[in-house]
């Protein structure tokens, strides 16, 4: 099991088409794993132990019958709980839609389903994705497989913790504020969100409808690359999904290098309330792609100090909106129908009851910014700060190829120690949020151990929009080098459980 479980998707995939492997001994094994291990770190909130047998065993009756596999065919993955399952529960992490079994497949889970991908489970995640720790799941949160007192990110953190404890070698994350980065950062796994409108919203439950974006989680970037190709496409389902070709983003991985590029590195993106030893691992990368022929290119972007602020206006405004439709009267929690109440008391004591602290704060906050006399001051007023902040990147690329940056100003704090500070737990998107605002691409991937705590740090790539072909062209060459000069930080130092 332990050889099984190492494995990259991409040489599971290999060893399943050559019959080395069948796709039900890798299915086994990583629920074998997950029986060993998921207890305590808790990144599973359904496991679909039948599901992803059935899946397996068509696979391998494909290759029998001589059928030609896809790239990923019998790869186990752990999909985050926002997207619709037809055969599984979708909660959200919330109480809302607990036991609540959609009608219909996301068409990421859909596309999933037609590469031929074994989907184990839903992952946990910060209710309805609002959240930096995964703390504010509904259902307990999940640990970090480095050090499980500590928080793996959120709010996808039961994906990045599936990945980082061997308990699947690909997930799905979803990426509002830095959701699938921050994670990927904290657990020294590779997260990439795609340009918006890149994978297709269609069956993943609202949060921040303008900034939500699916992507890839993985432990290398190859891996994270075949299943952004699995994933993304145009759907017309989705009346933001880019109606063009998916960008040459396995080639692109399969051929790393930054030799000749310009290579930008934002100064807003440093200075106080970042850790030491991220700086120090960040200032490390930037000589490395120095030492592999890369230019760099000091940049200015003002608007970035902005980005939080308009941020938290815009996102907690859009989700007023999206969450409205949680009323008690169509599907999941209805609590105080008892004949005497009307809808709208049934609607209160629902939402009462359903929604956690965090997502209450934040529909309360968007619904005042909305509100009659507010919206030019709040709303508008951080529209108008976006458009500055899309302005600073496409000037920026007109310098440079990529942006550099971390991808969290620290490595993953202990469980508890920000949940009563917003602000705090607010400021770990620090670094990501302004490609969410701007529409652009971005990678996390592992850049080394933060020397004060042992913990992994991640270095962060941004590219321009349906340029994603280059995160992976930039991010393989960076991998390689690391892993050459000092060892992949899981592969080589994988934590204990």
């Amino acid at each position: 099991m332990t050889d099984i479980i190492k494995l990259t998707a991409a040489e599971i995939a290999a060893k399943i088409a050559s019959g080395e492997l069948t796709a039900v001994e890798v299915a086994e094994a990583h629920l074998a794993r997950i029986d060993a291990v998921d207890e305590k770190v808790h990144a599973f909130l359904h496991i679909d132990r039948e599901g992803a047998l059935a899946q397996a065993r068509a696979v391998d009756a494909k290759r029998e019958a001589g059928e030609k596999l896809g790239p990923l065919a019998g790869v186990p993955l752990a999909l985050k709980d926002i997207f619709t399952t037809k055969d599984m529960p979708t909660t959200v992490g919330s109480k809302i839609l607990e036991g609540w079994v959609p009608p219909y497949d996301a068409t990421l889970t859909r596309k999933l389903r037609a590469a031929d991908v074994v989907i184990l489970g839903k992952t946990n995640m910060d209710e309805f994705a609002m959240g930096s720790s995964t703390e504010n799941s509904a259902y307990g949160p999940t640990g970090n497989p480095w050090d499980l007192t500590r928080i793996p990110g959120g709010s996808g953190g039961g994906s990045s913790a599936a990945l980082a404890s061997y308990e699947a070698p690909l997930a799905i994350g979803t990426d509002t504020g830095g959701s699938i980065r921050q994670p990927a950062a904290v657990t020294g796994t590779v997260g990439v969100k795609p340009t918006y409108g890149g994978v297709s919203r269609y069956g993943m439950v609202a949060f921040s409808s303008s900034l939500d974006q699916g992507g890839p989680c993985a432990r290398t970037v190859l891996d994270a690359a075949l299943l952004h190709e699995a994933i993304a496409g145009h759907d017309p389902m989705d009346s933001t999904s880019i109606d063009a070709p998916v960008p040459p983003v396995v080639e692109a991985a399969r051929n790393g290098s930054v030799e000749g590029m310009r290579v930008g590195v934002v100064k807003q993106f440093r200075g106080e309330g970042y850790q030491a030893g991220v700086l120090k691992r960040f200032d490390e990368s930037v000589e490395l792609l120095k030492s592999l022929g890369a230019t760099i290119v000091e940049l200015d972007c003002p608007s970035f100090d902005l980005a939080l602020s308009a941020y938290y206006l815009i996102a907690p405004s859009e989700c007023s909106s999206n969450l409205a439709r949680f009323d008690a009267m169509r599907y999941g929690l209805r609590v105080g129908d008892d004949g005497t109440r009307s809808a709208e008391d049934v609607t209160a004591l629902t939402r009462e009851a359903g929604f956690g602290d965090e997502v209450k704060r934040r529909v309360i906050l968007g619904t005042y910014a909305l509100s009659s006399g507010y919206y030019d001051a709040y709303y508008g007023s951080a529209q108008k700060v976006r458009t500055l902040i899309t302005q600073d990147f496409e000037k920026a690329f007109e310098q440079v190829d990529v942006i550099v940056s971390p991808t969290t100003p620290t490595t993953a704090f202990p469980i508890g120690e920000r949940a009563d500070d917003p602000m705090a737990m607010y400021l770990a998107d620090l670094c990501t949020i302004p490609t969410n605002l701007a529409g652009n691409s971005a990678m996390s991937l592992p850049c080394g151990l933060a020397p004060e705590d042992g913990l992994p740090v991640g270095l962060q790539i941004i590219a321009p929009a349906m340029k994603d072909d280059r995160l992976y062209k930039v991010g393989s060459a960076v991998e390689a080098a690391f892993v050459e000069k000092w060892g992949h930080p899981l592969l080589e130092e994988a934590p204990s459980l």
